[in-house]
């Protein structure tokens, strides 16, 4: 090895690994971000071949499955030239023969087989002419399998187009990761607890690794599996709630002592309805939170229609009773639109002054926003990511309120720390219903309250699938709402804005539907992402207002959007969209007393996800159970975005597949960190050593020191 290469052995770069170099060093650093020794041991398979049983030809099935077999050859040849060259062999196993060939190295794979010696082949068969053939089979002398095999159940690893085209077979890879455990072994040390371990029955770590890549059968396999699982979830908890814990503990926000004038006058005289139990429960928990004068990071989950508004607007009206001013950030303009109408109009008999501020306010708004807020005159500042702008500064900011938080960076949201002396209180709201195993994952720094009921007097949404033949049945359908009084939106997919034909499907479907409704007896309003924000604000306003009976757009209206006499949803071409956004949409309509309708129209042809997608909408319009379902079909990292990509790069574990392991590793990362807050009972150095090594960047260590 290089005089420059590290002690620690698992920190040498991968290219001095057995079989690997620089030029094969350089694919796996470009594909898979393996830099060392220590990565290639976390470069998992995903999949094994039970290597374990041996197939008589006169056995096989035509299943498209692996086998192996063990026999001779007995003949080859090699049949035409150039291009269309091949190698033709026949294989017995003393009963039976079948047909095994090679279409590339024809001539070099030839002159490598010994006739009438014994190999182990491995490979797919298919039946040809009543014959079984197997393609450019795996081959080796049975006597060299005896050697090299290190498991029953051979492990098969991910590979790209260039690894293959540079030599690095599944084999060959195999080699090079058991002489990596041969170099390493005495360097994987137990980094969990024994005592954990033991109590969780965990397998050794040194012992799992191998077992992971080199099984001796599947019960073992399972043991090594687990144990991998709950490490990757253990250090993830561990982080996450030591987090959680230093905040609570030493991170100083604002005590909020009273409940004065301000929150009580509106909870008797401004609101609209009595606030549902799951309400009162979640404002009991905020108050709990700002009451101490630690800083609370809290997120609400609700349910599209929830009213988690109204809780946001009571902790609010809370920090103004102490004197604090308070922010309401959303990622859109037209959800700060939407919000700041809204609380306008809850406050309108109230001496509260909101303002809003969007990447839309005039030069002479913004300077009266400033003076406002830096005077105090301004109580509730809404608006887009234009309030964390360095020239945005308050008087006395004590709460802060970020809605629909995953659209925003990290370093986006924690630019309203610095709006005070000390960190405003941060209170998160999100209509995406987060599966347990996410919240816990994503959010596990965070306290998290669950709105579970939604106000009393709303009426499910029924959910109908239809097919474009359907068409003249739904819009007669549209006609009887509309005489109704109600409204309807219209919705199609927008992929990307700049899309042109994105573009062209609304607008051939607002032609559409302008010959179906003519004017002037409706009137049609019409959304979408290229609009001047003044010329959408009209539009939306018309609708709002009534004036018009049908909103065609594109996804813009998916969040915040807020008519209730809007009875009819129909989404276009459906199989576009996620389950999320589904829901989403599906949202803007029940926001009344009148019941509510989606429909969710498709073409014929629909893949087996798309039909998955269509299937749970219809069947139910439980958030958290769509929010399972989403989490299936597309895994946490499309869910949340490249926000949380990092945090949730699992090697192994899966939040779908592994949600007992999840809650087992959480559990075992709390009573640790009961036990032993700062890791400095010796039997938790190695924990605390691999904690700081790998996790430093994703929290502020400084303060375990």
């Amino acid at each position: 090895m290089a005089l420059n290469q590290p002690q620690n052995t698992l920190e040498t770069s991968i290219e001095y690994l057995k079989g690997i170099g620089p030029k094969k060093g350089d694919l796996f650093r470009e594909a898979f971000a393996i830099r060392k020794f220590s990565h290639m041991l976390s470069f998992f398979p995903f999949r094994y071949v039970d290597k374990s049983q041996y197939y008589a030809i006169n056995e096989l099935k035509n299943s498209g499955a692996e086998v192996q077999l063990k026999g001779t050859i007995t003949k080859m040849e090699i049949q035409g030239a150039g291009r269309k060259k091949r190698l033709k062999a026949v294989f017995s196993d003393g009963q039976t023969t079948m047909e095994l060939i090679w279409f590339r190295a024809a001539d070099y794979i030839k002159k490598s087989i010994k006739l009438k010696k014994e190999y182990v082949i491995f490979g797919k068969v298919t039946l040809y002419n009543g014959q079984w053939q197997m393609t450019h089979p795996q081959m080796d002398l049975s006597e060299k399998v005896k050697e090299n095999r290190h498991a029953v159940l051979q492990a098969v690893y991910p590979s790209t187009e260039k690894l293959n085209q540079a030599g690095v077979t599944n084999k060959s890879l195999s080699v090079s990761i058991f002489s990596l455990f041969e170099q390493v072994h005495k360097e994987i040390v137990e980094v969990i607890p024994p005592w954990v371990c033991e109590q969780y029955k965990l397998m050794n770590r040194k012992k799992a690794y191998f077992n992971v890549h080199f099984p001796q059968s599947h019960a073992v396999l399972e043991k090594a599996r687990r144990r991998v699982i709950f490490e990757e979830f253990f250090f993830l908890q561990l982080a996450l709630l030591q987090q959680k814990s230093f905040r609570k503990q030493k991170m100083n926000s604002y005590a909020f002592t009273k409940v004065g004038d301000f929150f009580n006058s509106f909870y008797k005289e401004g609101l609209p309805f009595d606030l549902t139990g799951a309400q009162k429960r979640v404002l009991k928990e905020i108050r709990a939170d700002v009451f101490n004068g630690r800083q609370m990071s809290r997120l609400i989950q609700g349910d599209v229609g929830s009213g988690k508004t109204i809780v946001a607007l009571l902790s609010m009206l809370i920090a103004m009773d102490n004197g604090f001013q308070a922010s309401l950030m959303a990622p859109t303009e037209i959800l700060a639109q939407q919000h700041y109408i809204g609380l306008q109009a809850l406050l309108a008999d109230f001496p509260v002054k909101i303002a809003l501020l969007t990447g839309s306010s005039k030069v002479k708004q913004r300077r009266l926003i400033h003076e406002g807020l830096e005077n105090g005159e301004i109580h509730i500042l809404i608006g887009t990511h234009a309030i964390i702008e360095e020239k945005v500064k308050f008087k006395n900011i004590g709460i802060a309120i970020i809605d629909e938080q995953h659209r925003f960076g990290v370093a986006q949201r924690s630019k309203m720390w610095k709006k005070n002396a000390r960190p405003p209180h941060i209170l998160i709201m999100t209509a995406t219903p987060i599966p347990r195993t996410l919240a816990m994952t994503s959010y596990g720094d965070l306290d998290v309250s669950v709105i579970d009921e939604l106000p009393p007097g709303r009426k499910e949404v029924k959910t109908v699938h239809r097919y474009e033949n359907n068409r003249l049945g739904v819009f007669g359908f549209m006609r009887g709402e509309i005489k109704k009084g109600r409204q309807v939106y219209i919705v199609y997919p927008l992929i990307e804005e700049s899309s042109k034909l994105d573009y062209q499907n609304l607008m051939d479907g607002y032609e559409n539907v302008l010959r179906e409704f003519p004017n002037p007896e409706y009137q049609i309003s019409i959304l979408h992402g290229r609009m001047k924000p003044k010329d959408k604000d009209l539009e939306m306003e018309r609708f709002v207002r009534g004036e018009s009976q049908i909103m065609v757009a594109t996804t813009v209206i998916e969040v915040g959007v807020n008519v209730p006499n809007a009875s009819v949803m129909i989404i276009e071409s459906t199989e576009k969209f996620g389950l999320s956004q589904l829901h989403q949409l599906r949202g803007r309509v029940g926001r009344g007393a009148d019941q509510s309708y989606c429909i969710l129209m498709s073409s014929y042809k629909l893949g087996e996800e798309a039909k998955f997608r269509l299937e749970t909408m219809v069947r139910t319009t439980d958030g958290f159970e769509i929010a399972e379902a989403d989490l299936k079909l597309r895994g946490p990292g499309d869910i949340m975005g490249t926000q949380q990509s990092g945090l949730l790069d699992f090697k192994m574990a899966s939040l779908t597949k592994d949600k007992e392991e999840l809650l087992l590793a959480r559990a075992a990362a709390a009573e640790l960190l009961e036990k032993d807050p700062q890791l400095n009972d010796p039997t938790a150095a190695k924990t605390r050593e691999y904690f700081l090594r790998n996790y430093r960047k994703m929290v502020d260590w400084s303060q375990i020191s």
